[in-house]
C-alpha cells in the first residue's frame, strides 16, 4: 500500500488532534494558538448541535457531564456520514454500541436519547403518506384502517415523554411504556401513549396487508389475548381507532380486499 502524501498525514494528524486534544499532539509547525482556534470551533459547534437536537438530555446533565459525553463522542466514534441532521443517529449509535455506562448515569440515559432522536427524525422524515383510494371519513370498522407512514410506536422501560427535571426515575417502569410518535399535516410532531392493547392494535393495522376491516381486526385481537368481552373490546377498539384518525395516526380507511 503506498504511503500516504504528507499533506494527507497533515490532515489525519490535525483530526486527531482535534478530536482528543489531551492525548494526541497537535501537528508540527502549527501555532498552538491557531490550533486553539479549530479546537474550540469543531468542540462547541458539535455540542451546540447535539445540545439542540437532545435537549431534555442536555438540560438534565451539569456542564462538565455533557461536555464529556460530547468529548467521549468525538474520540470514539467514527461517523458514517458528514450531515449535520444524521449526525444525532451517529450519537445515538455511539451511546447504543460504544459508551459504557457510569455509576453517575441516568438509567434512562439511552432510552431517552432514542425518544428524542425519534422526534427529531419523524419531524424530518421524507417520508410521505400514499392516499390514492384513502377515505379520511371513512368506517374504521367496516373498512381497513390506515396507518400513516410517519407514526412510529415503540416500547421503552421508562416513562421516556415524562422525564424532566423534576421526575427522574431510577428504576424502569412496572409495565412498557408504549408511544406512538408521530407527524401531523401541519408538520408539527405529537406523541400519544398507548396501552397494551392499543399499542397491538396499531401493529395489526400497520401489518395488514390483507387489508381486513378494523372490526376483523379487532376481533383477530381479542382472539389473542383471550379478551372475554369482544363487545366490549370492539366499543373501546372503536374509539382508540378514531383517537388515532384524529391525531392523523391513521389517514383514514380503505375498502377491504
Amino acid at each position: 500500500m503506498a504511503e500516504l502524501p504528507d499533506f494527507q498525514k497533515k490532515q489525519f494528524a490535525f483530526a486527531a488532534h482535534i478530536r482528543d486534544p489531551e492525548h494526541v499532539a497537535a501537528p508540527e509547525g502549527v501555532e498552538d494558538r491557531r490550533m486553539a482556534i479549530y479546537r474550540e470551533l469543531f468542540f462547541n459547534n458539535l455540542r451546540n448541535l447535539l445540545s439542540n437536537m437532545f435537549p431534555v438530555l442536555k438540560k438534565l446533565h451539569s456542564k462538565e457531564k455533557w461536555d464529556s459525553l460530547i468529548r467521549q463522542f468525538m474520540q470514539r466514534h467514527r461517523a458514517e456520514t458528514p450531515y449535520f441532521l444524521k449526525l444525532p443517529l451517529e450519537f445515538l449509535e455511539f451511546l447504543q454500541n460504544e459508551y459504557t455506562l457510569q455509576d453517575d448515569d441516568f438509567a434512562f440515559l439511552i432510552e431517552l436519547a432514542h425518544y428524542e432522536y425519534i422526534e427529531l427524525a419523524v419531524s424530518i422524515s421524507e417520508d410521505e403518506n400514499d392516499l390514492t383510494g384513502v377515505d379520511p371519513d371513512g368506517d374504521l370498522l367496516a373498512n381497513a384502517p390506515v396507518k400513516s407512514v410517519l407514526a412510529w410506536a415503540f416500547a421503552y422501560h421508562f416513562p421516556v415523554h415524562r422525564i424532566s427535571k423534576d421526575y427522574m426515575p431510577d428504576e424502569p417502569a412496572e409495565r412498557p411504556v408504549f408511544l406512538a410518535v408521530y407527524r401531523r399535516s401541519n408538520d408539527k410532531v405529537g406523541f400519544l401513549e398507548l396501552n397494551p392493547v392499543t399499542a397491538r392494535l396499531l401493529e395489526l393495522v400497520g401489518e395488514n396487508d390483507n387489508r381486513a376491516s378494523g372490526e376483523a381486526l379487532l376481533r383477530s385481537l381479542a382472539s389473542e389475548i383471550a379478551y372475554p368481552d369482544v363487545d366490549a373490546l370492539l366499543q373501546h377498539g372503536a374509539a382508540a381507532l378514531e383517537e388515532m384518525r384524529q391525531l392523523e395516526i391513521l389517514t383514514g380507511t380503505r375498502l377491504p380486499l
